[in-house]
């Protein structure tokens, strides 16, 4: 179970060749005061989980949650383009840490891991018609960061760093396969036709 409404995240689990279900779950992803950005990712991620358990037992139930973090600020999806251009205008040049929390939910044995995917980006020097242009091409208001790496974003790039660049999409796969298997349910385990 994918608690989540994202297509980003569906298709990303899709690419496991699992069976699975989606649930959007309904919690307040308000921080805390004085949360940290790990500290709100894991708890989210978990939330997440938590909020689709109670509808879904007997199942595994994969929650994630992703923030954008600059200068120790924490960033959410901008909501508008006017916010979204300042916010590329602001990672011109720069260096952007995306924090993905990730949790698996096994109720079925009252189990359950987190794990949190640091990812870095490095923006390269953008004008600010590159930025208007970007933003009325691709409409990132509800992606954290203003910018979707499944998209035209890869553009406003000059490097990526981390381990598994799916975290920057808001599904870190690699950390997801190592718990799967931990809760028994292999990726490329026998088929059970």
């Amino acid at each position: 179970m994918l608690a989540s409404s994202s297509p980003w995240r569906r298709g990303l689990l899709d690419r496991l060749r699992l069976p699975y279900q989606c649930h959007s779950p309904d919690i307040d992803e308000t921080p805390h005061l004085g949360e940290t950005p790990r500290a709100l990712v894991h708890r989210l991620a978990m939330s997440k989980a938590h909020a689709v358990a109670e509808r879904f037992p007997a199942h595994c139930i994969i929650g994630s949650d992703q923030v954008a973090v600059f200068e120790g600020e924490i960033l959410g999806k901008p909501h508008t383009k006017q916010r979204a251009r300042n916010n590329l205008a602001r990672f011109s040049g720069q260096r952007v840490t995306f924090l993905t929390g990730l949790a698996l939910l096994d109720t079925r044995h009252s189990r359950h891991q987190v794990h949190v995917e640091p990812f870095e980006v490095v923006f390269r020097s953008l004008t600010e018609a590159e930025i208007q242009r970007y933003v009325e091409k691709e409409q990132p208001l509800d992606s954290a960061g203003s910018f979707r790496m499944e998209g035209l974003g890869i553009a406003l790039f000059e490097k990526l760093e981390g381990r598994d660049p799916n975290a920057l999409v808001g599904l870190p796969l690699i950390a997801l396969c190592d718990m799967l298997r931990q809760a028994g349910l292999d990726p490329l385990g026998a088929d059970d036709t």
